[in-house]
């Protein structure tokens, strides 16, 4: 019987990958065979890069990449590279994103722009650039989040990047469907890595409490419905958002 988390040669590009869950997923599916671009933003102070190439270190042959998401021409290139090393693309997994938390009354133009340009417009950037390596049957899946969907104290700009996330994803669906390209969404609730990390310990715990199953996620719960989105098992699937988040939201 076929394992359906094989992905053996299946290129694989998940953007944002040098840490948190873009490192946690990368690693999973190249566990699982992938052929594997891990991508990163370049840094003052080198970090990013580092932190790519501790990932990389664990992946058979991977590419690595240096690449604003918010930037279409490096984007462009990025897709060039991976076609002329891979010649094509399989499963593009849209996962960079910022956070910059404030009260509408406090947030600045810049401050809603900057977390809009990167988590919207890198998705959009980063989709429409792929469609030109896409394969048939080909695989994407963008990162929501539950803030999006219920719109959390302080987050009018991630918000907001979220909720517009889930629209272009059920654009992207009809769009990519003359392919066979499924698209879809995951939107985390709090997960136990990444941004939700870096709470204080009282807003965490305030959060744990309206979580009916009583916790935060991991990454592996993310990473395992990425996985599922991913496979043959979701063929049939396309234009919907995936709630991964204990029960905090049940829309």
């Amino acid at each position: 019987m076929t394992d359906p988390l094989d992905f053996t040669d299946k290129v694989v590009l998940v953007t944002g990958s040098s840490r948190g869950l873009g490192a946690e997923m990368i690693k999973a599916f190249g566990a699982r065979g992938a052929q594997c671009v891990v991508n990163y933003i370049s840094d003052e102070a080198g970090q990013n890069k580092t932190d790519a190439g501790a990932v990389a270190g664990q992946l058979k042959d991977p590419i690595v990449i240096d690449c604003d998401v918010t930037k279409p021409d490096q984007v462009e290139a990025m897709m060039k590279t991976i076609g002329e090393k891979f010649g094509g693309l399989d499963i593009l997994i849209n996962n960079s994103g910022i956070i910059r938390d404030r009260t509408i009354k406090k947030l600045t133009l810049d401050e809603f722009e900057s977390v809009v340009r990167v988590n919207l417009a890198g998705t959009f950037n980063v989709t429409q650039k792929a469609a030109t390596i896409l394969r048939q049957n080909g695989r994407i899946v963008n990162l929501s989040s539950v803030s999006g969907q219920m719109g959390l104290f302080g987050q009018a700009n991630y918000s907001s990047s979220k909720a517009a996330i889930i629209a272009l994803t059920k654009v992207s669906a009809r769009e990519f469907a003359r392919q066979n390209i499924t698209v879809n969404a995951i939107a985390p609730g709090f997960i136990d890595v990444g941004m939700s990390k870096g709470m204080p310990d009282e807003v965490t715990q305030n959060f744990i409490k309206q979580i009916p199953l009583g916790r935060l996620g991991d990454a592996e719960n993310i990473v395992d419905a990425a996985l599922f989105l991913c496979s043959p098992m979701a063929s049939y699937i396309t234009g919907q958002v995936l709630n991964v988040n204990g029960g905090f939201y049940m829309g």
